[in-house]
């Protein structure tokens, strides 16, 4: 078979612990690379690429986010939404208060407001955990998405409490956002914007930080005891999750629905992004961009499958064979491969390796 290791040896200890240590990954990240900056805005439709690649990359970046605090951390949390609202409503203030600044350094900047949100309601995962840390992030969301809705200062006094995001440029010529910004810009911009953050994250949780993490995740008591401290590992997770969640909400007012609303960013949102995770796999980088890829393809499918296969159904069946189909997914995988999709993938990869001989 194609993908065997034999004869590829390493000669240093950087080289045996690299992100992708057989070159067959890396000549197929490198070929998906290609295929994605290239291939897909020249031969995609604007449809596609509005409604399939740029949703799937925005909430690739939610998804990452919250996989960082739980499943890399162990910190339940249903505030996604809110620390969502609080990215759109902190990069719509900085672009419009100071519209001198570049558009990475608004989405960067609403990232770290985010994180400062995020630290703070992160302090009772200092004293408490599981269900009862959920439910204190779930009083998050409720409190940002009332604060934003309250108060008409972050929608700059709208009389309908929906603004509109400026336009910005990435480069000169080259609009990203707006009206003036091209379906294929977008995808371009998210795609590099999206994979640079990935990065960096995969070289966070393989990092102390990252370990530090994992120990607090899989026994606290333990992790504790052989030196690593609660307080810094706990709220350093609250703080890098909600910045990459508030990145999110910047990119989908700015980048994807072009409006900042707080209305998008309800409960359903947080939902949305857990099932992501769970769905895709739980502590797993790759596991964020499966679910978001599933989570954004299946509503897609369901309302355009039973018209292709002449099977009549209702818009409002098909939209609760969706919230159905969910729901079943997520118990499978809680019961059957916890790990989600990216478990699956992984599974798939050694089973290569070993062919013909049984796993």
């Amino acid at each position: 078979m194609f993908y065997r290791e034999a004869g590829q040896f390493k000669t240093s200890y950087s080289a045996d612990q690299a992100i992708f240590p057989i070159r067959q990954d890396r000549l197929g990240l490198l070929l998906l690379g290609l295929v994605a900056v290239f291939a897909v805005p020249a031969l995609a439709n604007n449809y596609f690429l509005e409604t399939i690649f740029v949703p799937f990359l925005v909430f690739a970046m939610a998804a990452l986010g919250l996989n960082l605090l739980t499943g890399y951390c162990g910190q339940l949390s249903l505030g996604t939404g809110g620390f969502m609202a609080c990215g759109a409503f902190f990069s719509f203030k900085l672009a419009t208060a100071f519209p001198e600044l570049h558009i990475v350094v608004v989405f960067l900047l609403a990232g770290l407001g985010t994180a400062g949100v995020g630290v703070l309601f992160g302090l009772p995962s200092l004293r408490i955990k599981g269900f009862y840390l959920a439910v204190a992030t779930l009083a998050a969301q409720f409190f940002l998405v009332w604060m934003f809705n309250k108060f008409n200062w972050w929608t700059n006094y709208s009389p309908s409490g929906v603004i509109s995001a400026p336009p910005r440029e990435i480069i000169p010529g080259f609009f990203v956002t707006g009206n003036e910004a091209s379906p294929a810009a977008k995808y371009v911009f998210l795609l590099i914007f999206v994979a640079v953050l990935a990065l960096i994250a995969k070289n966070l949780v393989r990092s102390r930080t990252g370990r530090s993490w994992m120990a607090i995740r899989d026994m606290d008591i333990a992790a504790e005891i052989i030196g690593i401290r609660p307080l810094w590992a706990k709220l350093s997770a609250f703080a890098v999750s909600s910045f990459y969640i508030g990145i999110s909400g910047a990119l989908w007012a700015f980048v994807y629905t072009g409006s900042v609303e707080a209305l998008a960013f309800q409960i359903d949102r947080s939902f949305q992004v857990l099932f992501m995770v769970i769905i895709g796999g739980l502590g797993s980088i790759l596991g964020s961009f499966l679910g978001a890829a599933f989570i954004v393809l299946l509503p897609i499918l369901l309302n355009n499958a039973p018209a292709a296969l002449g099977i009549p159904l209702k818009v409002e069946l098909i939209s609760h064979l969706e919230f159905m189909i969910f729901g079943a997914l997520i118990i499978f995988f809680l019961i059957v491969e916890p790990h989600g999709l990216a478990r699956l993938w992984q599974i798939g990869k050694e089973k290569l390796r070993l062919w013909p001989f049984p796993y």
